[in-house]
C-alpha cells in the first residue's frame, strides 16, 4: 500500500492530521494501535473535559454538547462521526514497530497485527501521532508492581468501601478522589507539593477542599508513598519520620510520557533538556525530512504543554507544508 502520507496513531491529532491532507487532495493512511481516540477511551468513565466542546472540534464539524464542558462519552462520539463523516482510512489494532527509509524515496512503516501479521506501508511522508497513556511514569518504589496498584482510575465502584491511597495532586488525582469519595471509600491522597496543582479545574477546586475540610479525603501533602507492601503503604514525608497507612489498593495518578521509539530508530534529533524532538514549529517536520510530528509527541517530557486544542492544529501546518513541497517538486521538474 502506497500512500502520500502513513499517519500513525488515530487519536484526535491524528484523525485532524489526515483530514487535512484529504481536504488537500493527498491521500492518508492512519494505523492505530488499539480503537480510535484510545486515549480519550482510557480516561475515567464520567470524566468531564476542561476544554469547551468548541476547542475539541476538528475538520469544521460542530461539537454540539448540552453541557458548559462536555463528557468523555460525548467526546468518543463526536470523534467516531467526525472518522466516518471523512470516511477516513484506517488499520485499527495494527501497531507500527518500525520507521525505515525507502531506497525509492519515502518510507516503509512496518506493522504488526492481533494475530502477529505484518505488513509493510509505502509512504513519501510519515506523521507521528502517538499519545501517551501506553507510558505511565512509574515511581520506582519497592512494590510498584503488585495488582493492588493501577496507574489508571476508570470509575469508583470496585473501591466502594474500601482503603485507597490516591498518589498525586493534579486534575486526575482529585477527580479520582472525589469519585471515590462518593462511594465511601476510605482515602488518603499523598502529594510531594506542599498544595495541590494550580491547574485544578476551578469548579472542581472548591469541592474538593470541602471534601478535605469535612475529612472525607485526607490529604497528606509534602510527602511521598516510599514503599507499597500487601495491607499498607509507607509515607515519607519532606520532613518528619515515616508513617503507614492502611491500604487495599493504591492508584498511582502520576501522569504519563510519550513513547520516543519511533522517533529515535529514523534518526529524530531530541533537545538535551526536556527529550523534546526537534522540529519546525511552522510546518511540524521533524530534523528528518518527510518525517512529521503532530499532538502530545511533540511535547516534552512535560505532556501537558500540548492539549487537544492546540494539537489540533498541526494536521493543517503538516498537510500544507507537504502540499507545497508538491507542487515545488512539479515546478522544478
Amino acid at each position: 500500500m502506497k500512500k502520500d502520507v502513513i499517519i500513525i496513531g488515530g487519536g484526535p491529532c491524528g484523525l485532524s492530521a489526515a483530514i487535512e491532507c484529504k481536504k488537500l487532495g493527498l491521500s492518508a493512511h492512519i494505523i492505530e494501535k488499539y480503537n480510535v481516540v484510545q486515549s480519550i477511551y482510557l480516561y475515567p468513565t464520567n470524566m468531564q473535559f476542561f476544554s469547551t466542546a468548541e476547542l475539541l472540534e476538528i475538520g469544521n464539524v460542530p461539537f454540539s454538547s448540552p453541557n458548559d464542558k462536555p463528557y468523555r462519552y460525548e467526546a468518543l462520539a463526536y470523534y467516531r462521526k467526525v472518522a466516518s463523516h471523512y470516511d477516513l482510512e484506517m488499520s485499527l489494532y495494527e501497531e507500527a514497530y518500525a520507521i525505515e527509509p525507502s531506497a525509492e524515496g519515502g518510507f516503509h512503516v512496518k506493522t504488526k497485527n492481533r494475530k502477529d501479521e505484518t505488513t509493510i506501508y509505502e509512504a513519501q511522508h510519515v506523521v507521528v501521532a502517538t499519545g501517551y497513556f501506553d507510558h505511565p511514569n512509574y515511581l520506582g518504589i519497592p512494590g510498584e508492581e503488585m495488582d493492588k496498584v493501577t496507574h489508571y482510575f476508570r470509575e469508583a465502584h470496585p473501591y466502594a468501601r474500601t482503603k485507597v491511597t490516591i498518589i498525586g495532586g493534579s486534575n486526575s488525582a482529585v477527580d479520582a478522589a472525589l469519585e471515590l469519595a462518593r462511594v465511601d471509600a476510605n482515602i488518603d491522597m499523598v502529594y510531594r507539593g506542599n498544595s495541590i496543582s494550580e491547574h485544578i479545574k476551578p469548579w472542581v477546586r472548591p469541592i474538593f477542599e470541602g471534601m478535605v475540610a469535612k475529612g472525607k479525603i485526607k490529604l497528606h501533602l509534602s510527602s511521598r508513598v516510599t514503599e507499597i507492601h500487601e495491607n499498607h503503604v509507607v509515607v515519607t514525608p519532606n520532613e518528619g519520620i515515616p508513617f503507614e497507612l492502611a491500604n487495599d489498593f493504591v492508584l498511582a495518578m502520576t501522569g504519563f510520557r510519550p513513547d520516543r521509539k519511533l522517533l529515535t530508530s529514523i534518526g529524530v534529533t531530541m533537545s538535551d533538556d526536556m527529550d523534546k524532538p526537534l522540529f519546525n514549529p511552522d510546518t511540524m517536520e521533524s530534523s528528518v525530512p518527510g518525517i512529521y510530528i503532530a499532538g502530545v509527541i511533540a511535547s516534552g517530557r512535560n505532556a501537558n504543554e500540548v492539549f487537544i486544542e492546540s494539537g489540533r492544529w498541526h494536521g493543517k501546518l503538516i498537510a500544507e507544508h507537504i502540499k507545497s513541497k508538491a507542487a515545488d517538486a512539479v515546478k522544478e521538474g
